[in-house]
């Protein structure tokens, strides 16, 4: 792995930071769950920057890929329920969905999957509850082999209700989904990996960051339209296969006029590195 990107300060403050690196000449934000203390456990305020932060992401169009991660010992160790429960009113506000039926709690962790760039989750240490939905909500997992994960609502009677039901299943099928659901079994980052909560498995912490940079630069050498594509492709799979086969052909129709497909095409001719424009807008423009 030979990936070394030029990072630069945080540019926004408080528990859920966000900065740029610089891999290859291109620009990837990482966003950094900032509350070691508690080992990066979820307040309220910190679900709401988690959706901001996501649509904010989504509307830079130079922008190539993102990567989740957590300050010190751990990922995200779930909900602080010490801190939610301190104000029933609040909590009771963000049960409540908006227009497009997603309420906060389900919008941090689902409005990732809405990114039209690759979003990489680097796990280690605790990645509990809403901490096992955020990494889901990233479309690539990377997981040290001593992480701990669970489905940890179950302790608390409680469902994964952060899309949780829908990313689980997404990545483990209906079974698999059920047991964790209804267990809240503990396991570590090699059984993870064993039932495709993640997808790539490191070593130590600072390995499983630089696996992260370095599957993050394997994606940049794709197109960002191409890559955006299959993001949207991906998340309405659930559809019929009718449905699913015409998004296919719209996709592929938009693709076909993108300046980014001719550069791709062009560079595999030659077999030289393609050097991609932004990503267009989705109307091909």
């Amino acid at each position: 792995m030979t990936t070394t990107p030029a990072s630069t300060s945080p540019v926004t403050s408080g528990p859920v930071q966000v900065s740029y690196e610089d891999i290859g000449g291109s620009t990837i934000a990482v966003v950094t769950l900032n509350r070691p203390e508690k080992l990066n456990a979820l307040t309220l305020p910190m679900l709401g920057a988690l959706a901001d932060t996501a649509k904010k992401l989504s509307a830079d169009r130079d922008i190539r890929a993102v990567i989740l991660e957590g300050a010190g010992e751990s990922f995200c160790a779930g909900l602080d329920f010490g801190s939610a429960m301190k104000d029933p009113k609040e909590i009771a506000k963000t049960f409540i969905p908006g227009l497009d039926g997603v309420n906060t709690f389900q919008r941090a962790c689902w409005a990732w999957r809405k990114v039209p760039v690759p979003v990489i989750a680097a796990v280690h240490g605790h990645c509990y509850g809403g901490g096992l939905q955020l990494a889901l909500g990233a479309d690539v997992r990377v997981t040290t082999p001593d992480a701990r994960w669970s489905v940890l609502e179950t302790k608390w009677g409680l469902i994964p209700d952060m899309a949780g039901m829908r990313l689980l299943t997404d990545a483990v099928g209906q079974s698999n989904t059920s047991w964790l659901a209804m267990t809240g079994e503990e396991f570590s980052g090699v059984r993870a990996h064993g039932l495709g909560l993640a997808t790539h498995m490191g070593e130590e912490m600072e390995d499983v960051q630089t696996v992260a940079r370095y599957l993050t630069e394997r994606l940049l050498k794709r197109s960002p339209d191409q890559l955006a594509a299959v993001k949207r492709l991906v998340l309405d799979s659930n559809r019929s296969p009718r449905a699913t086969f015409r998004r296919e052909r719209i996709e592929q129709a938009i693709l076909l006029a993108k300046e980014n497909t001719k550069r791709a095409r062009e560079a595999a001719f030659k077999k030289t590195a393609p050097v991609f424009t932004r990503r267009g807008t989705w109307a091909g423009k």
